[in-house]
């Protein structure tokens, strides 16, 4: 490690085990999670009562004899016991294998089997039973959620009266099980989502997730009066980061992965922060433009966001407006943008973006209204976060700087290297494709970007999606298609295609809800969803949203032609990766009769 890294962890607590009771001792009555209950009220836990839960949790792991480093794979939604769970594999030095619960079964059964999982913990028999007809390695199964048989299958409450009987037998067992973990010991092993062939095990050793916790501690932009609304997918390494980073600072998190109940749980948690993959915040946004208010409403509505528009380079410089703009802004904010905020909870410091590419204009819009988002970079084989930008001057279009312990260099082609205590051991019993990640302890992340003159990193594609038009230019696909989404608000997806051809096209899929919002505004009111997307209407209109954003790319970047899909991409159909992350080679095959459509036929031919 580099200086720096060294002066991170020096004398910090040297496993997340450590860590965890270091956080119960410091602040034991402090309220650690609130979480919801089967009426949809909110439950809180102190740091001393999760203790509790974690140990019986972890004591009934004890009696099933799982070991230092051995598996325990998580496939649950994103709720308090996966979080308990976690931490109960964490206090007696096993390791975490996390699993998407919208993996297929082929896939589930192979990170089961890879991993060497001892122990499933399922959310319910539907998870569970994505292991029959395997020969999978464990050797029991614990439901979250129903009844077990009290032998090889375990209900919750099973696992937990084992782990209180083992504790009245032995107190201290658990911390027995932990004795000589380090910061070299595994901790967990996730599963990148490929886009190409199966998924490879990330293995994480406990000082991973300690240098990003402390790491972000230095930044100081979270403090421990700080309340979180988590709802991000914890089989993700961007949701499970912030577990670890909680531990460090001590702040709240109120947990619920259900995606339907994040507005009206935000009025209700009113968190100071939250964070969400761009999706999230690009469908906000959408729902907003979609419901096409009208009348006196309407034209307030638009003349504030362009106020807002013509305020932030002056709030974003931290520069005085000139007065009329003074005067208009607060007028704005209290006719529009403080309903927005209210609708977000009130409270709402920052957002953070990850795990994928924001667009700046979806970024700048919430920026209008008051509304912060920060972006920041990872990958599953940094732990996370590799870059942040900081709340008080965050620079719209980047990622931020380097977090602290983490070196960045720049390769000759562009690509982004990295190294540092946040950086992958390895891929799990996969040697060659570890050795092809990290050379020299550089970790190559596959990503294009480059540094400004603060060291402020922007990244332009993933170096293996770059496209070449047959006019040999060359085309970053999310670029095109973060322009498409940004300017059209009932576009769910949008695939950018044209490699090898004269020009880009896009193939789209429409949001169901807000397609039909904006059916109802335009004379489409009882239309189907197959009716709407067929309509000459539609096609209108998405050619002249495709048209603004066009106004923003580079020539051979327009997109010329489109094809709308009749339903969005899934997980069941392969056409994206159970993190969302699309599958171009997929679709690309799935769709090429609609692509070639979209061309002529000599281009076809050539």
């Amino acid at each position: 490690m580099n200086a720096e890294a060294d002066a991170l962890l020096n004398g910090k607590p040297e496993s997340i085990g450590d860590l965890f009771d270091w956080r119960v001792a410091t602040t034991p009555d402090d309220e650690a999670f609130r979480y919801p209950d089967s009426s949809d009220g909110w439950v809180s836990l102190t740091w001393a009562q999760t203790r509790e839960r974690v140990r019986e949790l972890g004591a009934g792991l004890l009696t099933l004899s799982v070991g230092q480093a051995e598996r325990v794979a998580i496939a649950s939604t994103t709720r308090l016991e996966w979080i308990l769970a976690d931490l109960a594999v964490n206090v007696i030095g096993a390791a975490t294998t996390t699993i998407y619960p919208n993996t297929a079964p082929d896939d589930f059964q192979y990170i089961v089997n890879h991993s060497a999982s001892k122990v499933l913990i399922a959310e319910n028999a539907d998870q569970a039973a994505k292991l029959d007809g395997s020969d999978a390695s464990v050797d029991f199964v614990v439901l979250i959620d129903g009844e077990g048989d009290g032998e090889h299958t375990l209900s919750w409450q099973q696992l937990i009266e084992r782990g209180r009987q083992k504790l009245a037998e032995q107190p201290d067992c658990v911390e027995q099980a932990r004795e000589g973990v380090g910061f070299d010991s595994l901790a967990t092993l996730i599963y990148t989502s490929g886009t190409t062939g199966r998924p490879k095990g990330v293995e994480l050793v406990q000082s991973n997730w300690m240098s990003v916790g402390y790491g972000v501690e230095e930044l100081q932009i979270i403090d421990a009066d700080d309340v979180q609304y988590l709802w991000l997918p914890l089989s993700h390494v961007f949701g499970k980061c912030l577990i670890g980073i909680q531990l460090v600072i001590g702040f709240t998190s109120a947990v619920d992965g259900r995606i339907d109940r994040i507005v009206p749980n935000l009025k209700h948690v009113q968190p100071t922060f939250m964070c969400g993959a761009p999706r999230i915040f690009e469908k906000v946004r959408a729902t907003v433009l979609s419901m096409g208010a009208t009348g006196l409403k309407g034209t307030i509505s638009r003349w504030a966001f362009t106020v807002g528009r013509q305020s932030r380079p002056y709030r974003l410089e931290n520069r005085p407006m000139p007065l009329l703009l003074k005067v208009q802004y607060r007028l704005a904010d209290r006719l529009v943008f403080s309903r927005l905020r209210e609708t977000m909870g009130g409270k709402m410091r920052f957002m953070v973006s990850g795990s994928a590419k924001l667009n700046a204009k979806v970024q700048g819009w919430f920026y209008s209204a008051g509304l912060v988002i920060i972006e920041g970079y990872g990958l599953t084989e940094t732990t996370a976060v590799s870059f942040v930008n900081v709340p008080a001057h965050p620079r719209f279009g980047t990622v931020g700087q380097v977090l602290p312990g983490t070196e960045v260099k720049i390769a000759d082609d562009g690509e982004v290297l990295l190294r540092g205590p946040a950086i992958m051991t390895g891929y799990h019993n996969a040697p060659d494709l570890t050795a092809e990640a990290l050379v020299d302890g550089w970790f190559h992340t596959g990503d294009i970007g480059h540094l400004d003159g603060d060291n402020n990193l922007t990244l332009t594609d993933r170096k293996k999606d770059l496209m070449k038009t047959s006019g040999g230019k060359y085309v970053a696909p999310q670029k095109v298609e973060g322009a498409l989404v940004a300017a059209m608000p009932f576009v769910s997806q949008a695939v950018a295609v044209g490699e090898g051809r004269k020009y880009i096209s896009a193939l789209l899929t429409l949001d169901a809800d807000n397609a039909k919002r904006w059916a109802a505004h335009n004379g489409l009111a009882d239309a189907s969803y197959a009716d709407i997307v067929a309509s000459p209407a539609a096609h209108e209109a998405v050619q002249n949203f495709i048209d603004r954003a066009n106004q923003g790319l580079q020539r051979w970047e327009r997109v010329k032609k489109f094809t709308i899909l009749p339903q969005e991409f899934s997980v069941d159909e392969g056409e994206v990766t159970p993190s969302m992350k699309i599958r171009r080679s997929q679709i690309a095959e799935k769709y090429a009769d609609e692509i070639d459509a979209m061309y002529d036929k000599e281009d076809i031919d050539e």
